[in-house]
């Protein structure tokens, strides 16, 4: 399947992160801006046009679907038509939702593909704070089907029609079923919105990674490679005290590849989405033993992460 305009322009906005290499620190996802809805999120809806008012769609809800058009129409400007309105809640400032898509060529009629329709293809985003996102889908109730078209890209595919079926939400903080705590292990107590807070129990601190879940999500599971969508919070073993949080930065993180650092990387691999993940994470396994290196170098860290989504990555060709 060839890239799809959406994915250079919707999807793939998930990856147009503030990259970092494995000895860097957690960064927040960049926005256009945290107000990019602008006030009245309906007045940048895109409007419908000729050809995306003329699509036909064969597909239920919430599955690949097949749509036929006249080809070869011109497509300037972004333009889409509600389909189907929702019944759910309505998209609101600060919610991260899930989408999928049907697309295909204007030119020919041909079918790309299909993503998001199964669990970790594409991750969910905030769309009020995607101006690209917030004219498609914002305006919206939850469970609205959309006939959208884009225009040609200046390097990269011609315009497309997709169908976008608006999901869901996810939460902001981690929904599964708690869990014993382990001996040894800090304890966590968390605030009304999740937020965590952490007390370093006595004596010195591990040698070795340590991992504990606090709460088993039911969602797919974090593969090598995936890019997750995640709260943390960080302390310091040493004193307690916090170096780092999403939680004080307003808003969950994604990072291309989660090249957090390995220990990081370790207590995310496996884990499904929905969970609440504790890991004390030793100097070797975060930011090195050479206290001149960086200012976390020879600390042992202690991290609760919120597990909110993961997308895979791409298969290599040919598999």
């Amino acid at each position: 399947m060839r890239p799809l305009a959406l994915l250079s322009t919707l999807a793939v906005s998930a990856l147009l992160l503030t990259g970092c290499g494995a000895g860097s620190s957690p960064e927040p996802t960049p926005s256009a801006s945290a107000d990019a809805s602008g006030g009245d999120v309906c007045e940048q809806a895109v409007k419908p046009s000729a050809l995306t008012d003329s699509v036909k769609i064969d597909g239920a809800f919430g599955k690949p679907s097949t749509a036929t058009f006249t080809p070869k129409q011109e497509v300037k400007d972004l333009q889409r038509t509600v389909v189907s309105k929702g019944d759910g809640a309505e998209i609101k400032k600060g919610d991260y939702v899930s989408y999928a898509l049907s697309a295909f060529d204007t030119t020919t009629g041909e079918k790309l593909g299909d993503l998001g329709y199964a669990a970790g293809e594409i991750l969910p985003q905030n769309v009020l704070a995607n101006p690209t996102l917030s004219q498609v889908i914002g305006c919206v109730p939850i469970g609205t089907r959309i006939a959208a078209a884009f225009p040609a890209q200046q390097s990269g595919p011609g315009a497309q029609v997709y169908i976008i079926d608006v999901l869901g939400t996810v939460d902001t903080a981690a929904w599964g079923e708690p869990q014993a705590p382990v001996d040894g292990m800090p304890t966590v107590k968390l605030a009304k919105d999740g937020e965590p807070g952490i007390t370093i129990p006595e004596g010195d601190a591990p040698k070795d990674l340590k991992v504990s879940v606090l709460k088993q999500g039911d969602g797919a599971a974090v593969a090598d490679g995936d890019t997750t969508l995640l709260q943390y919070y960080g302390v310091d073993w040493a004193d307690g005290k916090s170096f780092d949080s999403s939680w004080k930065k307003g808003e969950p993180i994604s990072i291309p590849g989660n090249t957090y650092v390995p220990g990081f990387v370790q207590a995310l691999a496996g884990q499904k989405v929905g969970s609440q993940v504790l890991v004390v994470i030793p100097p070797a396994l975060g930011y090195g033993e050479d206290a001149k290196a960086h200012e976390l170098g020879g600390k042992t860290l202690v991290f609760v992460i919120d597990i909110l989504a993961t997308m895979h990555a791409p298969a290599a060709a040919g598999q």
